[in-house]
């Protein structure tokens, strides 16, 4: 498109598509379709897109933007045709701070890699002769972790299909049913896995100090789908059945669930100090698991305690999530298909290759394959199922200069 400024009083018109994606909703674009400033990644990209969303809104609504004013619904992802042998297309995820001017580019986002292969397809990413069965398979490099995602996208007479009655909790109403694999997802950025990648420390369960707080309590530290802090729910005073309200209602706990991922993300090696972690808000993820419990979820629906394996609550940007990060479920099942580690052992303990976690707003199942290597384990495979659906395709409008 041109780069050409817009005329005094009028606004820069970029084509893009509104996609839910899982269990959240972002604006997604061609990498060639952004201005030429904005095609390579630096301040210029990111004021862009924050203007775009609404942020930074120190009213926490985003009335003037794309944004949803929650870490599930302030999302950008930018796509192009993949430069990575084998696979499809490059898929860029940026996670929007709402109240500060920061775009959180150091993971991925689960939910949202459901409508990436969907949206490929749709602009022509995929060779047209892949797209006669009923399943598409695309092959997608996911650029902010270096890592491999496949995700089968059902397809009609070569088109996507987005209407069917797969339910996803967290979502309204039902969709088609997309199948999600992360390969290797504790590979680092060369392929290797091994059991240093998995878990940074080397260790299945560690003690996570928290010298501010007087509090040392054990913890697992794994870096599947995206690095995660796990902690046992009774440690820290909660019991697994937490709805957002009992989390996100007081101050005090989400400063001190904040104060445990800083020292966490310290103890992982992805920080060096305590106050890097506000502009690494995205990574890493802090959750507290439980042995299964019955609750009624926030929709209203019971979840009973035979339903479910173990309990899961996560936070992400500060806040507990209404449902379960798609990258995080991929750590969950990750972990859970340890022997040992804190998942594995809120969720009975023993081998297993998948779970159904209670989440706050219903269940959800993941698979995991596990191996062991001497004392080292690998995933080789992550499995879950999303839906995703285009919300609203056409030209998104921002000031600029700003």
């Amino acid at each position: 498109m041109s780069t050409t400024s817009p005329s005094a009083g009028q606004q820069l018109r970029i084509p893009a598509t509104y996609m839910r994606g899982g269990t959240s909703k972002g604006v997604f674009f061609r990498l060639s379709d952004l201005p030429e400033f904005a095609q390579k990644p630096g301040p210029d990209r990111d004021a862009l897109l924050l203007r775009i969303i609404g942020s930074p809104d120190p009213y926490g609504k985003h009335t003037d933007g794309m944004g949803g004013a929650t870490s599930s619904t302030s999302k950008v992802v930018i796509l192009s045709p993949s430069q990575k042998p084998g696979h499809d297309v490059d898929y860029l995820f940026g996670q929007v701070s709402i109240d500060s001017p920061v775009i959180d580019w150091s993971g991925n986002c689960g939910n949202l890699t459901a409508a990436v292969g969907a949206f490929a397809i749709s602009q022509g990413m995929v060779g047209s002769d892949r797209l006669k069965d009923s399943r598409c398979t695309v092959q997608i490099w996911q650029a902010n972790i270096q890592k491999t995602i496949v995700a089968h996208v059902p397809m009609h007479e070569g088109r996507v299909v987005e209407l069917g009655d797969f339910e996803l909790d967290g979502v309204t109403f039902p969709a088609a049913e997309v199948q999600i694999e992360f390969l290797d997802p504790a590979a680092d950025e060369e392929g290797e896995g091994g059991g240093g990648a998995l878990f940074p420390t080397g260790n299945l369960v560690d003690t996570l100090r928290v010298p501010a707080l007087g509090l040392e309590i054990p913890a697992t530290f794994i870096n599947a789908g995206i690095p995660t802090i796990f902690v046992n729910a009774a440690d820290i005073g909660c019991s697994g059945t937490e709805l957002q309200p009992d989390i996100n209602g007081s101050a005090e706990r989400l400063a001190f669930f904040e104060t445990l991922r800083a020292h966490g993300a310290v103890q992982m090696g992805l920080i060096q100090d305590i106050a890097e972690a506000a502009s690494r808000q995205h990574t890493p993820k802090i959750a507290f698991v439980a042995p299964p419990a019955g609750y009624t979820a926030s929709s209203g629906k019971p979840v009973a305690a035979n339903d479910i394996d173990l309990l899961v609550r996560a936070l992400s940007m500060g806040k507990l999530h209404h449902a379960m990060m798609g990258t995080a479920a991929v750590a969950i099942g990750a972990a859970a298909a340890i022997p040992g580690t804190l998942v594995n052992l809120a969720a009975g303990g023993g081998v297993r290759q998948s779970v159904r976690f209670g989440h706050p707003s219903g269940t959800l199942r993941v698979g995991a394959e596990a191996q062991q290597q001497g004392k080292d384990w690998t995933i080789t495979k992550a499995i879950m199922s999303r839906s995703a659906r285009v919300l609203m395709e056409g030209m998104v409008r921002s000031p600029w200069p700003l």
